[in-house]
């Protein structure tokens, strides 16, 4: 990081343009402030003992993972979670400390869990028997036969899922015995970090008495777990709407994910959380295009009167998905919408801007901030704001900022 100041005359911002590594026009904005309220919001719903983790998997929902890990780390979050052992590599490279729990380890990566000091999700008896085998397995590689690693390999953690009626990834409750047999076989080098299951509708009241019974078999299933292992693992199915609307099951630790990112998918909570980020983009060329010339691929932009359309510098290889074309999608110029006319390209989409004065090439162009929202656009093409935070790509420079 590089701290440049100076007075405004020197014009440090063309050196502050040379260095930058991404030019892109199109900018995601995180707001840190606003992450820190949501965090404290949702701390502020839970028993002082309760822990927190916090997902950062899939680049921290679009928002930059390693950024936002060590904001949580430095608010004492108790665990971080990552989806692949690469994204739980990355933040250890970047200075994270906090454990990490993987949630969908490969056999081929168990050599970076004990390198980088990552706690694998053991969901099914595959999984958790190659673990065991490689863990048993005196032909480590070099660089994990060391005294320091060594130790790691006789005190690993693991998480277990179950399934309560995910079907998704699970141990079923019929697993029981032969789970628990291999667990009392191995318990000289496997801990049980946690026990854990998943709510397949948590955010919608339509589901309550099957989100019930998904607790009340969690309930059980874990505490024979307990019993039969002669310890108690942290507990935890509760995601960020179960955090809202199903407080008694908040066990040892929730799990909070996009309601950190500024989204109550239950809509109970939405008026307590702040966005996070707002993605911008600008104006590249100005046209004036008569009545019934065609705009864009395959002319599916038709003119409908004389008037001006503006190219903006995101597509969908950005993540402003294709299903914005055709007057689906719209943006915001100076607070008023203009809609998508012809087909998101890969790198650039056409808008109408034919209402608008005193518009200029180079002017920011907003796809979505506090006003025009995620969910908004969410419901524009039948999808959930997780869909539209985890498309931004990579290449669309991250900007964070603090008050």
């Amino acid at each position: 990081m590089v701290l440049i100041k100076g007075a405004r005359k020197f014009a440090f911002e063309k050196i502050v343009q040379k260095m930058q590594q991404k030019a892109h026009g199109t900018i995601l904005e995180i707001n840190l402030d606003a992450l820190v309220h949501n965090l404290n919001f949702f701390r502020s719903q839970i028993k002082p003992k309760t822990k927190i983790m916090v997902m950062v998997k899939a680049f921290a929902y679009g928002s930059g993972s390693a950024e936002v890990a060590n904001l949580l780390q430095f608010h004492r979050v108790d665990y971080l979670a990552v989806a692949y052992t690469d994204e739980g590599v990355e933040l250890r490279k970047n200075g994270i400390k906090l454990p990490i729990m993987v949630m969908n380890p490969s056999i081929e990566s168990f050599e970076l869990l004990l390198e980088y000091d990552l706690e694998p999700e053991i969901y099914s008896f595959n999984l958790l028997n190659n673990f065991i085998d490689f863990l048993n397995n005196s032909n480590l590689p070099e660089n994990l036969t060391s005294e320091k690693n060594q130790k790691k390999i006789n005190t690993t953690k693991i998480h277990l899922k179950l399934d309560t009626g995910m079907k998704r990834l699970g141990f079923e409750e019929n697993d029981l015995e032969n789970l628990t047999a291999i667990l009392l076989q191995n318990q000289k080098n496997i801990i049980i970090a946690s026990i854990m299951s998943h709510l397949a509708g948590a955010d919608e009241a339509e589901h309550n008495d099957f989100s019930q019974n998904q607790i009340t078999i969690f309930e059980r299933f874990s505490a024979e777990i307990s019993k039969k292992i002669g310890y108690n693992p942290i507990k935890h199915i509760a995601n960020s709407p179960t955090i809202v609307r199903f407080p008694k099951a908040q066990f040892d630790m929730i799990r909070l994910g996009i309601g950190l990112y500024g989204v109550e998918m239950s809509g109970i909570a939405q008026q307590q959380l702040m966005p996070i980020s707002r993605l911008k983009t600008v104006i590249s060329q100005i046209k004036t295009v008569q009545k019934n010339e065609t705009v864009g691929y395959s002319r599916k932009g038709k003119m409908l009167t004389d008037g001006k359309i503006a190219t903006i510098a995101i597509g969908y290889a950005d993540g402003f998905s294709r299903r914005f074309s055709n007057g689906v999608g719209e943006v915001s110029i100076n607070g008023t919408l203009c809609k998508v006319i012809g087909n998101v390209c890969m790198d650039m989409t056409m808008i109408d801007i034919s209402h608008l004065e005193n518009v200029q090439e180079g002017d920011e162009v907003i796809v979505f901030d506090e006003k025009l929202t995620i969910s908004v656009l969410a419901q524009k093409i039948n999808t959930i704001p997780y869909e539209i935070l985890t498309s931004i790509s990579e290449r669309v420079k991250r900007v964070f900022f603090t008050e």
